[in-house]
């Protein structure tokens, strides 16, 4: 029997935004709840222990992480080091530099030659000798249009053309990988991928002009007895069937809202042998292991109609829990009310959270409705498309092709050299001119922290 640790997306150092300094550290406290969660992880496969980690790519924001951060990250591999615990790193979209070339914040363990770690970087099979045995690893890497086709190759093509392209080259890759496989060892598919029926969170935008849709299928093989998956952010297993499993575990810790209500943590997997004769020669059972993580809670309510605002909004915020909590407050009123609250009696009603924020929309009868959501501190145009789509169910039958229509414009391959704000501003008009027939609906503006902030 052997046993499996699988984890993805650590992010190590992604969401300072929701922290804190620590004055005995000086560290940001988001940052500690990271390496907590790592810590934990590394805890349950020492105290199984588990014959093998595999690690499913994103170890951090970017592909240049501070050196700090790049140092917590190996102390904890480094413990399994320790205890005679291989491990594969898989290189995910972000630990690749901009360009697509190679997995920098990963590969100084191949150069260092650190004991029994792999770094998954190209489509490779590697043979993993374990306590309880050999098992066979094929590392699927994210994939850049770089990885498998020139800039000549792509440039008078759709985005669709490229995407099939893209698939008929990566398959005849995957064939011979398989043509490889020793039948009498277990083999598991190590991948980083966007896979065509995941459900999707903030993934839905992170990946554009960077790598491209992979169909359930190409997972789904006999041969396989686990396909252990990294990229999406929330835990699923694509294949009820389980033959094969194919899991992502999700991120190990909430990288903002868009993740409040999804658990967060690890799988523990057990491959052993079948009683013969049995149509497979191994038998898999998986478990989701949730981690103890820090709560994201967003406090709405409408008081536009409300004869005392502020003691409305002082009461939703006491109804909830909020000590340590990382807090989004959004509240509704109209112009009438502003002189109203008092938002120094809300930061101190909100004072014992972890972090907070506080994003009022005023409500007037002018004009088209604005997202608070997308204020100045949106930086990324498809983050800010997406937070408008969510936000308007009147465009919920076109969201998926403006999406996309997006991606294709924004793509890092894409030769047309058009600006992104200026897409989106696009985007944004086209959505808005479906709304010509509603002139009269409702508007809004932001008050950030007591700012007032017209959008």
């Amino acid at each position: 029997m052997m046993k499996i640790l699988h984890l993805s997306d650590i992010h190590m150092g992604g969401g300072f935004a929701h922290g804190k300094i620590d004055p005995e550290t000086g560290l940001n406290t988001r940052f500690q709840d990271f390496v907590k969660s790592l810590s934990r992880a590394i805890d349950r496969a020492l105290a199984e222990p588990v014959d093998l980690v595999l690690f499913g790519g994103d170890a951090f924001p970017d592909a240049t992480p501070a050196p700090y951060i790049q140092q917590a990250f190996a102390l904890q591999f480094y413990r399994l080091v320790d205890a005679n615990i291989p491990t594969v790193l898989l290189v995910g979209n972000h630990d690749q530099h901009s360009q697509g070339q190679g997995g920098a914040s990963l590969s100084i363990y191949r150069s260092l030659g650190v004991p029994g770690t792999i770094v998954g970087d190209t489509i490779e099979t590697h043979v993993v000798n374990t306590r309880s045995g050999a098992i066979q690893i094929i590392t699927l890497p994210w994939l850049n249009r770089s990885t498998l086709l020139t800039r000549e190759i792509a440039e008078n093509l759709s985005m669709l053309e490229v995407n099939q392209l893209l698939l008929d080259r990566l398959q005849p890759r995957l064939e011979g990988e398989i043509r490889k496989l020793n039948p009498d060892l277990p083999t598991i598919v190590l991948a980083h991928l966007m896979a065509d029926n995941a459900t999707l969170g903030a993934e839905k935008f992170l990946a554009v002009g960077r790598g491209f849709t992979i169909p359930l299928s190409f997972l789904t093989r006999s041969c396989f007895d686990y396909v252990a998956l990294g990229h999406v952010h929330r835990h699923q297993n694509l294949n009820k069937t389980n033959d094969p499993a194919v899991v992502y575990p999700g991120s190990i810790e909430r990288v903002d809202f868009s993740e409040e209500k999804e658990d967060k943590g690890y799988v523990l997997v057990t491959i052993e042998p079948t009683v013969q004769p049995a149509s497979k020669s191994f038998e898999t059972t998986w478990e989701f292991c949730p981690l103890e993580v820090r709560t994201f809670r967003t406090i709405r309510i409408d008081v536009s109609s409300s004869e005392q605002p502020q003691l409305d909004i002082l009461a939703a915020i006491a109804k909830v829990d909020i000590l340590d909590v990382v807090v989004r407050l959004i509240y509704q009123l109209n112009p009438q009310q502003v002189e109203l609250i008092s938002t120094s009696g809300i930061h101190e009603a909100l004072s014992t959270a972890h972090h907070y924020t506080i994003q009022a929309e005023l409500i007037s009868q002018l004009s088209q409705p604005r997202l608070p959501e997308l204020g100045c501190s949106v930086g990324d145009p498809m983050v800010a498309l997406s937070t408008y789509l969510d936000n308007r169910p009147d465009l919920k039958d076109i969201a998926t092709a403006m999406i996309a229509a997006a991606n294709e414009l924004l793509s890092d391959d894409n030769l047309g050299g058009r600006s992104s704000n200026r897409v989106l501003l696009d985007l944004e008009s086209a959505a808005d001119a479906l709304d010509l027939e509603s002139a009269t609906s409702k508007s809004k503006s932001s008050v950030t922290d007591g700012q007032l902030t017209l959008l």
